[in-house]
């Protein structure tokens, strides 16, 4: 029988996806939404000015977050573990200068790469299925002074890293991210609940963290 591996559990579920629409509710061709509700939340404005920044994303999916801010002037390079999200992102957005895909396991990239980037992003992503305790001092190494984290997950807090599925969540609460972020040597932690479009549904947890500026 063949194994689940992280790898192929994520691939399998890249072939589930559903493609994102070619334009929003304002009409527009790219955008960045940190929810899982369309048209909705706040957008890459949080972010500040990323003009001439190195952007990374961890879990980049399909691409389409980062390639808005490739559209704003940064230099963007997404990582996901799932092969088949590499190419359909680079099938629709192209590959170039300004934006590179990257498939690999976040950790191992973390690990091996030497560059430092301005701005890392998780939307849903590797910051949800990656142990905290392993990520975050790596994320910590990568960021340049004065860099910053920003992710989005479920507003679901529950138990953390069921050891018997090859994808596991680390649902923390905002608190318990805020903990871990000071604790791997960010300089200010921060959460915020984004209320969902309908009261029945669950919430977005948006958490933000700084690098010490120097």
């Amino acid at each position: 029988m063949r194994e689940i591996t992280p790898a192929l559990a994520w691939e399998q579920f890249a072939t589930r996806a559903t493609p994102r629409r070619a334009t929003n509710a304002a009409g527009a061709t790219t955008w960045l939404n940190w929810t899982q509700y369309p048209d909705h939340g706040p957008d890459e404005t949080i972010l500040g000015d990323v003009s001439g920044k190195r952007v990374l994303e961890l879990g980049s999916g399909s691409g389409s977050n980062l390639a808005h801010l490739a559209t704003l002037g940064a230099r963007c390079t997404g990582v996901d573990i799932a092969p088949s999200r590499g190419a359909v992102a680079e099938q629709r957005w192209g590959r170039g200068a300004g934006l590179q895909f990257v498939t690999q396991d976040a950790v191992d990239y973390l690990r091996a790469s030497e560059d430092h980037f301005d701005v890392v992003i998780s939307i849903f992503g590797a910051t949800w299925f990656t142990d905290p305790a392993v990520l975050l001092p790596l994320v910590h190494q990568r960021l340049a002074p004065g860099g910053r984290l920003v992710f989005s997950h479920n507003d679901q807090p529950g138990n953390a890293g069921e050891r018997e599925r090859p994808i596991r969540k680390w649902n923390l609460a905002g608190q318990r991210w805020v903990d871990s972020l000071l604790a791997a040597g960010f300089a200010t932690a921060t959460f915020e609940i984004v209320p969902p479009p309908n009261a029945d549904l669950p919430g977005t947890l948006l958490v933000s963290a700084t690098m010490p500026s120097g």
